[in-house]
Order: C-alpha cells, then structure tokens, then sequence
C-alpha cells in the first residue's frame, strides 16, 4: 500500500471537520471567502428583486397581488431548507452541498430571467430559494469548522457583514439594474459568482466527508412535517397582515396546519432516536439564550431595515436611487465597527458585548422614533449609523454564544437552528410591523382628525388659503373647498403615518431593553480567543 504524497489529499473523517487533515490557510481563506460569497448572494436576491417587484409583475403580464408570489415563494421555501441543512451536510459532506446548492441556484437563476409567465417564475423562484437557504447556515457552520482561537472571532465579523450588507444594498441595486438594463438581469447576476463557487469548492472546499450513514434510520416523517410547519408559517406571516391575519379563510388554514404540523414535529425531534432536526441541543441553556437573542436580533436588524426604507417611501415619496443613497450610511458604519467587534470579541464575555450592542441598538430605535415626516437623509444620517454600528456588536457575540465551544458534530446543527431563529424573527418582526403601521395609523388618524373642527383656528386659516389658492385657479365654491378638504386628508394621512412609524421604532427600542432580561441566566463565558476547542 502506498503512502499519501500529500497530506491534503488525504480524505478527512466521515462528518468531522478536519481531524487529521491538514488544510493550509490560504485554501482556508479561498474556501471561506467563497462560501461568503454564496450566502451573499442567497441573501442579495431576496432584496434585490423585492425592489424590482412591480417591473417583473408586469413583464410577467400578473396583477400585483398574485406577483406577491415571486417573494412568498421563495422565502417560504428558503425558510424550510435552512434547519434542514445540518442533516443534508453531515450526508453529503459539506463540500458537494454547497456545490449542488450553488449549481442548483445559478441555473434556477437564468431560469427564473428566462420565466416566460408567473407560474414558471414562482416555481423557479421555490426552487431559487431552497437551494438557497442550504447555503446560509453551511456558511456560518463551515466558519467555526476551519477556524479555532482568536480567528475563529473574525467569522461571525465577516458574516455578520456580509448577511445585514446584501439587504441595505439591495433596494438600491435592483432599482439601478432594472433601469440601466431589464429586470431579467436580476437574476442573470448570479451566473458568474455561482460558476466561481461551483469551480473552487469542488476543488478545495474538503471540509469533512460525506457519511451516508446518517441517511440510515432517520426520521422519514420529519421533513414533510418540518415543510409544513415552517412553509405554512411563513405564508400566514406573508399574507396575515394583507388580509386581516384569521379574518382570512386561508389564513385561518394555514394557521391550523402550522399548529398541527409543528406539534406533531416537534413530538417527532424530541421522541424519535435520529430525528432530522435534533431540537435537543436547545437542552443547552447556552445555546438557548444565544437563539432567543438571535431571534430578536432578527426582529431589530430586518424590521428596521424594512421600516426606513418604507418611511422614505410612503412619507418623503423617495424612489429607489434616493432610498439607496440615505440608507447607505448604515452599511458604512457596520464597515468601520467590523474590525472593533472582532477584537472585543477576543477580549470580552460575549454576554457583555450583547448588553452593549443592544443597548446601542435600543437606542439608535429610540433616536429613530423622533422622526417626523420632514425628516429625510441628513436627519436620519445619525440615527441609521449608530444603528449599523450597534448591530456588529449584537451579531458577532450572538453568534459566538450560540456555535462558539460546540462539540463539532453539533456545529451544523446549531448553525441551522440559529440561523433560523434570526429569519424568524425577521419574518414575525416584519408581519407584526405592517399590523402595527395599520393600526396605529387608524388610531392617530381618528384622534389628529378631533382636532379638525370650526372650533380650531388654524384649521379655519388652513382652509381660508387653500379657498385663495383655488380661487386663483377659477375654481367655484364647491370646487374650493373638495380641494382644500383632499388637501388637508393628504396632510392628515402623511402625520398619521409618521406617528405610525414612531412607533414601530419605540416598540423596537423597548423589545432590544426587554430581552437583556435574560442575560443574566447564562453563565460567563470565555472570549473567543480563549474558549475552549471542545475536540476541534
């Protein structure tokens, strides 16, 4: 038998990272670099098309309630596939995952530019976003697998970045691409970083071996229920806040299923020996925590990125280049507090950081529910920066908290279900926002109207001058006073909505306050670069 020339072609252990195997750091790097990449571009394509949306509707000849789709469609199957991946990694290995998600979304990519109607597109984009989500988790995982002691620090950094990133530059991308090009090249962007992943990682990214065994006595009846629970899930929180949540006769299925399905899944994972999603590992109460911050992290970090936009939007009646230009500033700060919550993280119980993060970020929401409806880029400059430097210092300890000193076979596991955890909160914070923007809308809207009566000089004045300036049109009485009344609703509406939006933020700011609570219930923990390697 003869020896193996070079240690790194030697096959490293069925579903252990590295044990015996030597992988140089500059493959390290090449094959970290590129999974980045991937997640990057997972998450990209959630953004980039929802602010082209109303262009690929109608290139599709869809109205723009059954377009809603394109969107649903992916995010539920993402959702699905993310607490999924741990199982298909140790199965498959970590490296022909990543290639086959990788091959799988760029060719869904060029087929969903190529759509030729919107059932092709909702199918390709279900397609789109499962294989996607494998990606995500497989990132964050992979990470903690290559790197031990204080590098190890700079992959939640990195990630972190990378993750909150793709939706800030989103909006602004996908408006600049469908102008300068068609809507079609939203997705042909995929082409060329997916071909680069699926060259490199077949390549280098040996990151442990497939071990078919796991596919022996699994679960049968734990994916479709994991499918059913989490795809039902997401729709009633897509379509709950549209349609008046279970004053909807679908919604009202959908609820009923994901309680079924999610009952019956979670009995399986907690009752069966080799359960496809092994929710034991939340018997950790480490690990518990750092998912409950992951899952507020969630509501904070994407709610507040809908919301601003939103406000641009609907208030200041921004376009897409201009939101772009005014959230920009967010990202720029998450760049400048990158480097600084990497080396607190090496020096610092992640517990402390998370207090100061979230605190940071609590009042970065606080400062934010001051707004008023002529605030615009310069007045929500300050604000959004302290926003995107808060969230490094939420996301790197979260993170570390949750997959930092992890035995390696419970790695990917762990990053599946922290991972879903922050989506999550994401989805429920997003549905909870629109329902509270409605309501407080109507709210602030009834009780400013009160104060429009003849009793109220000003409203008198107000009218008195709109009255001139229609006079000025030669318009009659009736004519004067229709336009001064629609003039006032627009004036009405525009402060309702501001208030509306103050609101969402202040709810914000007082769950990042609520949920340190928590905080101290874990046990301290070591920094990063002196944790132990728990047999990395």
């Amino acid at each position: 038998m003869s020896a193996i020339a070079n240690p790194e072609d030697a096959p490293p252990p069925a579903g252990l990272p590295l044990a015996g195997v030597a992988i140089s750091e500059r493959r390290k790097l090449l094959v970290f670099a590129v999974m980045a990449l991937g997640m990057f571009m997972a998450l990209l394509d959630i953004q980039i098309v929802a602010a082209s949306l109303p262009e690929v509707v109608a290139g599709l000849s869809a109205g723009t309630s059954e377009g809603s789709w394109v969107q649903t469609a992916y995010l539920i199957a993402e959702i699905v596939m993310i607490p999924l991946s741990g199982f298909l990694s140790r199965a498959l290995s970590t490296r022909w995952l990543f290639t086959a998600s990788a091959a799988a979304f760029t060719v869904s990519s060029i087929a969903c530019g190529l759509a030729w109607n919107l059932e092709a597109m909702v199918l390709f984009r279900a397609i789109q976003g499962f294989v996607g989500g494998a990606m995500i988790p497989t990132a964050f995982a992979s990470g903690f697998l290559l790197f031990q002691g204080p590098k190890q620090a700079l992959i939640p950094a990195i990630l972190g970045i990378t993750g909150t990133l793709a939706p800030t530059l989103g909006p602004t991308l996908g408006g600049w691409i469908t102008q300068a090009l068609s809507w079609h090249w939203l997705f042909f962007l995929n082409v060329v970083p997916g071909v680069l992943i699926c060259v490199v990682i077949p390549l280098y990214g040996r990151i442990d071996a497939p071990d078919p065994s796991v596919l022996k006595g699994f679960d049968p009846w734990g994916i479709p229920l994991l499918a059913l629970f989490l795809g039902t899930l997401q729709y009633l929180l897509e379509e709950g806040p549209r349609w008046d949540w279970l004053a909807d006769p679908a919604n009202r299925f959908a609820a009923l299923v994901s309680t079924v399905a999610g009952t019956l899944f979670f009995w399986r994972s907690f009752s069966h020996p080799r359960p496809v999603v092994d929710l034991r590992i939340f018997s950790r109460a480490r690990f518990a925590i750092a998912c409950l911050f992951q899952f507020v992290l969630g509501v904070g970090l994407f709610t507040s990125i809908y919301l601003v936009p939103q406000f641009l939007a609907q208030v200041r009646g921004y376009r897409s280049l201009e939101i772009g230009e005014a959230v920009f500033v967010t990202g720029l700060f998450q760049l400048i507090a990158t480097p600084l919550a990497a080396a607190a993280s090496r020096r610092f119980d992640p517990r402390h950081m998370i207090a100061f993060g979230f605190l940071l970020f609590a009042a970065s929401m606080h400062l934010t529910a001051r707004l008023s409806s002529d605030w615009g880029r310069a007045e929500l400059f300050w604000p959004q920066g302290l926003r995107g430097f808060a969230m490094m210092f939420c996301i790197v300890p979260a993170t570390n908290m949750a997959l930092g000193g992890l035995p390696p076979a419970l790695i990917k596991t762990a990053s599946g279900l922290s991972n879903l955890m922050r989506s999550l909160g994401g989805a429920v914070g997003i549905a909870l926002a629109n329902t509270a923007l409605n309501d407080r809308f109507q709210l602030h809207y009834a009780r400013l109207g009160e104060l429009l009566n003849d009793r109220n000089h000003r409203v008198s004045e107000a009218l008195a001058r709109l009255g001139q300036i229609a006079a000025g049109l030669d318009a009659d009485p009736g004519t004067q006073q229709r336009l001064g009344l629609a003039a006032l609703h627009r004036l009405l509406s525009r402060e309702a909505l501001t208030l509306s939006f103050a609101d969402c933020f202040l709810l914000l700011s007082g769950l990042c306050l609520a949920v340190l609570l928590v905080l101290p219930l874990s046990r301290p923990i070591p920094p990063a670069a002196t944790a132990p390697a728990d047999a990395h």
